[in-house]
């Protein structure tokens, strides 16, 4: 019978599988008494090779250097390591550590043996020692490869063990490792940490290793994956810790701040992939739980557009600020029973799904009424910018005369606080969405201030904000797709610069705007440094823990493919028209355009027009009127705006 298939026996599998399964520290002694014993196996056949006769004589002297051998040899097994490397993922650049180790031992047993000779305690041949450092070598380093090849066969990829690193030293780093130690298929190696004191110390029964060895610590021990202890890494190093780590080919999780946690076994559940965003670098504010309270505590709420991405992460923020009810308004049906039957589970708030189109007046305005509405998003838009661009007609209807039939039903039925969810690309638009966004801001800026000449307080505003991470067709979803079919991940221009945002900090920011807003104001969420998106697909590939396939390396890895700008497309985009006129607010990440530099348009006048295009169904006189109102060329009117 072959040796691959003797360890494939069922008694020997089960015999291997208790050898795993065993505590690390019960299989420490079990090591440290194995290798005494090989020391004195060695010992003894060194004499006997020396002596030619199998069984040297027992003198008092020979005992007692006997003794000594593995006295002096353990603690510097230890020392070195020996007992801390996992026999599994056992490196052939170990067989080094073994020989400087026995080398150390054998010398430090030398100079026993001659302090023995001075006390005139016997004579120990020279060549003992040297043999004794040969056969100890062999016994010890050979028992440790065959056990790694015993219970290396049989399991390995069968057993689906990856060999992972925890970057973190830190408290929930060290109970993590406890906790990977009976849960699924992760198997970990070692901590990585870049406080020095840590380095080279053992935490919780695992080694710590210094950030910079990472490259050679991966190649050594075949690392799969590195689960990022956040909430041992500082806030300020943790971008640079993100940066180091997603170059290096492997899988990048992270595990959050787990100090509300209580048992060590819920710790594998909380482990996840890196989000993109948390390489952007964008430095976090909390929210101002005032202005949210302000604007949502006990108020009947509604959001229109409340199944897509930027609608439902509003409803889930609002329904954790206890309003009296929640509106959905929604034209897709299982957008919007998917968003009614999470909420549901989340509290204890009244939420009423509305089934409509935000272009369906009657509808519209019988939602609002009825629920007798105080607090009004308009987040329901065709955002997506090609597909506006191949459908003008559907795209001037929903999200120009949608936002005019909303506000205007809002205006009538007395709601206080009405806020348009606009974008960056309202802001010299090149494209049909960007145009009609810059029109629905033009729309309510009329109603606040029309609003204004009533006696009831109502204050209608405008968020306007660049791309959400994650929102329904942006590019981050469509680059995860693209991945996780192997690539080539697609991009229109690498030099094209957009603006990010996570979903909960932009509702976050939505709400208190709104709160912030005295009426016909724009306001401008801070959206940080512009991400070049030729390095935002680099990022995300490595992220994956994949290689990025290029001139450098054209063999293994994903591609990028650039397919050339679509339609309406910019390069850059833009959160202002002129930054020196934006106005800071009490929050930091929230700016207000200053309504004086706006220019007069009889809007009303214009949305007659455009109405009539519509209807006629002249898609060409309908862009045509689109760009006429905000274009600075065509009109002998001032600039619209100035933010």
């Amino acid at each position: 019978m072959l040796a691959s298939e003797w360890i494939n026996q069922p008694l020997v599998k089960r015999i291997r599988e208790k050898i795993i399964k065993t505590p690390r520290f019960w299989k420490r002694v079990f090591m440290i008494g194995l290798d005494i014993i090989a020391l004195m196996i060695a010992l003894w056949a060194s004499y006997a090779i020396r002596l030619s006769v199998w069984t040297p004589a027992l003198t008092n002297e020979r005992l007692i250097l006997a003794a000594f051998a593995p006295v002096v040899a353990i603690p510097i097994f230890i020392r070195l390591g020996l007992y801390r490397s996992v026999i599994r993922y056992l490196p052939e650049a170990a067989i080094w550590t073994i020989i400087r180790a026995m080398l150390i031992a054998t010398m430090s047993w030398v100079i026993i043996i001659f302090l023995m000779e001075m006390a005139g305690q016997g004579i120990v041949p020279r060549s003992v020692p040297f043999l004794y450092f040969i056969l100890g070598t062999l016994i010890i380093g050979g028992m440790r490869f065959a056990a790694k090849w015993i219970l290396v066969s049989g399991t390995g990829l069968r057993r689906d063990e990856e060999p992972t690193f925890i970057y973190g030293a830190g408290p929930a780093a060290a109970q993590l490792a406890r906790a990977l130690r009976g849960h699924g298929n992760r198997y970990v190696m070692g901590l990585i940490d870049d406080d020095p004191t840590n380095q080279g110390r053992d935490i919780g029964g695992y080694r710590v290793f210094p950030s910079s060895d990472l490259p050679s610590l991966i190649d050594r021990y075949g690392i799969t994956e590195i689960v990022l202890s956040m909430s041992s890494i500082p806030m300020d190093k943790r971008q640079a810790v993100l940066g180091r780590v997603t170059g290096l080919g492997v899988k990048v999780r992270s595990l959050p701040d787990i100090s509300d946690l209580v048992d060590g076994r819920y710790i594998v559940s909380q482990i996840r992939e890196i989000e993109i965003d948390e390489l952007l670098g964008r430095s976090f504010v909390p929210a101002d739980t005032e202005l949210l309270d302000q604007a949502l505590a006990g108020k009947i709420v509604m959001v229109t557009g409340a199944g897509g991405s930027i609608g439902s992460e509003l409803c889930r923020l609002i329904i954790r600020r206890k309003p009296e009810k929640l509106i959905l308004f929604e034209a897709s049906e299982y957008a919007l029973y998917r968003i009614e039957q999470e909420l549901l589970t989340a509290g204890n708030t009244l939420v009423v799904p509305v089934l409509g189109s935000v272009t369906d007046a009657k509808t519209v305005e019988r939602a609002i009424r009825t629920h007798n509405v105080q607090v009004l998003y308009h987040a329901a838009a065709h955002k997506h910018v090609p597909l506006v661009e191949a459908n003008v007609l559907e795209g001037i209807r929903n999200n120009v005369f949608g936002t005019l039939t909303v506000a205007t039903t809002a205006a009538q039925q007395n709601v206080e606080s009405f806020v348009l969810i606009s974008s960056d690309k309202a802001v010299r638009p090149t494209n049909v969405m960007g145009a009609t966004k810059r029109w629905a801001e033009l729309v309510v800026r009329q109603m606040a201030i029309e609003a204004r000449t009533k006696p009831e307080k109502q204050v209608f505003c405008a968020v306007r904000f660049g791309n959400v991470i994650g929102s329904n067709g942006s590019v981050v979803p469509l680059f995860k797709q693209q991945i996780a079919k192997g690539g080539p991940v697609t991009i229109t221009d690498p030099d094209m610069t957009r603006y990010f945002m996570a979903i909960p900090e932009a509702a976050e920011l939505i709400v208190q705007a709104g709160a912030l807003s005295a009426g016909g104001d724009v306001f401008l969420l801070d959206m940080g440094e512009p991400v070049r998106i030729g390095d935002l697909a680099e990022n995300m590939i490595r992220l994956a823990g994949f290689n990025v396939r290029d001139a450098n390396n054209p063999d293994s890895g994903i591609a990028i493919e650039v397919i050339g700008k679509r339609p309406g497309e910019k390069l850059f985009e833009e959160l202002f028209y002129d930054r020196s006129n934006a106005q800071p607010t009490r929050h930091p990440k929230i700016m207000r355009a200053d309504s004086t530099a706006i220019a007069n348009y009889d809007i009303a006048a214009w949305l007659r027009e455009l109405e009539h295009a519509i209807a006629a169904e002249g898609e060409a006189q309908a862009r045509a009127l689109l760009f006429a109102l905000i274009s600075e060329e065509e009109l002998p009117h001032p600039t619209v705006d100035h933010v």
